[in-house]
């Protein structure tokens, strides 16, 4: 049992940060990843799981070749040198499962949790405290890694009980991506036309669902992926009343074409789910005037996104992907609940 520290610590675990003095977690350069103690208002959970953020697992995969031994030296690196695993290049993290193994006396009795209780984190691993111990499988293929090792959570931090209806691994996958379907419910009206970048992929698939169902019969879905096996994907999970093969990242192309789909009116809504940088322009482009982007892909630049919009003149309503929303869990959840299409899909990739 690790020991608890003579100082109190600071709810949002600025207690953790070692540099630079006065950040948070989540941009600090280096956090304290001692897991030998802990603060009074901690938890401290053994870790099985991680899963990468998207747009991180793919920078790394790239520069590693998809070497699993590479992927593991990097990201061992990225812990040694930050105490969390904070991609340096994306910035961003990812999600873990493991089990509480203590909980601070502060905390102790007050929350609804208790040792051996199956959890998953809600808060990126970008803010984390994170040790790896040892490396069970690296699953490049759905971006998770299977571990050994320890974490904390913070007092502010946020996590679900792992649901007992489905895999750890499946509920995994989707908790991961959480945010994007109920903020989809939120910014797509009846009648809307949407347009999905990334449709086929985690949360694409996800936001083309709740967006049909939003969006209802009079609206229109429009499903955007850059593989033919994304297109042939589509066209099988049949959540997208369009679907076109397009790199986002050829800004002019996608215009043309949702400008042509839409006969010249474009999109009431577009969703950005791709894990690749470069594809602002085409997001803006493809939107109308006083029209919606959501952001949910951390590779976004929001410079780009922001510069390239004044630079075009167009005047779009531009949102931040949050990874929260009131919640947002329990919707997520519920999805693959109630669409046995949705389960099966998520089912056949990641629950193992």
């Amino acid at each position: 049992m690790a020991k608890i520290a003579s100082k109190p610590g600071n709810p949002f675990g600025a207690h953790r940060v070692i540099e630079p003095a006065g950040v948070l977690p989540q941009p600090a350069l280096k956090v304290d990843n001692n897991m030998d103690t802990i603060y009074d208002n901690e938890i401290l959970v053994a870790v099985d799981t991680l899963n990468v953020d998207s747009a991180s697992f793919t920078q790394i995969k790239k520069a590693c070749g998809g070497e699993p031994e590479k992927i593991k030296a990097m990201m061992l690196d990225i812990i040694a040198k930050r105490g969390k695993h904070q991609n340096p290049v994306t910035g961003s993290g990812g999600m873990f499962i493991g089990t509480v193994e203590q909980i601070g006396p502060k905390l102790e009795g007050k929350i609804p949790l208790k040792a051996g209780d199956k959890i998953a984190s809600l808060v990126s691993l970008s803010l984390t405290p994170l040790r790896i111990d040892e490396f069970v499988e690296v699953r490049t293929n759905v971006d998770q890694v299977r571990i050994k090792g320890k974490a904390i959570l913070f007092e502010s931090g946020i996590y679900a009980k792992l649901p007992d209806d489905m895999p750890a691994s499946l509920a995994l996958a989707v908790l991961d991506v959480a945010g994007a379907p109920p903020q989809t419910a939120r910014l797509v009206k009846p009648c809307d036309t949407v347009v999905i970048i990334g449709a086929a992929g985690k949360s694409g698939v996800l936001c083309s669902y709740v967006a049909k169902k939003r969006a209802g019969e009079h609206g229109k879905v429009i499903g955007i992926t850059s593989s033919d096996k994304g297109l042939a994907d589509l066209k099988e999970f049949g959540f997208c009343d369009v679907n076109l093969k397009l790199s986002a990242t050829d800004a002019l192309s996608c215009y043309e074409a949702i400008s042509k789909e839409t006969n010249g009116r474009l999109a009431d809504v577009v969703i950005n789910c791709v894990n690749v940088p470069d594809t602002e322009m085409a997001s803006v482009m493809m939107t109308r005037d006083e029209g919606i982007v959501y952001f949910f892909t951390m590779a976004t630049s929001f410079t780009k996104a922001a510069l390239g919009a004044e630079g075009i003149g167009k005047d779009v309503n531009m949102i931040i992907g949050n990874g929260y929303a009131k919640n947002h869990a329990e919707f997520t959840i519920n999805v693959l609940r109630e669409s046995k299409r949705i389960r099966e899909i998520y089912e056949k990739k990641y629950a193992r």
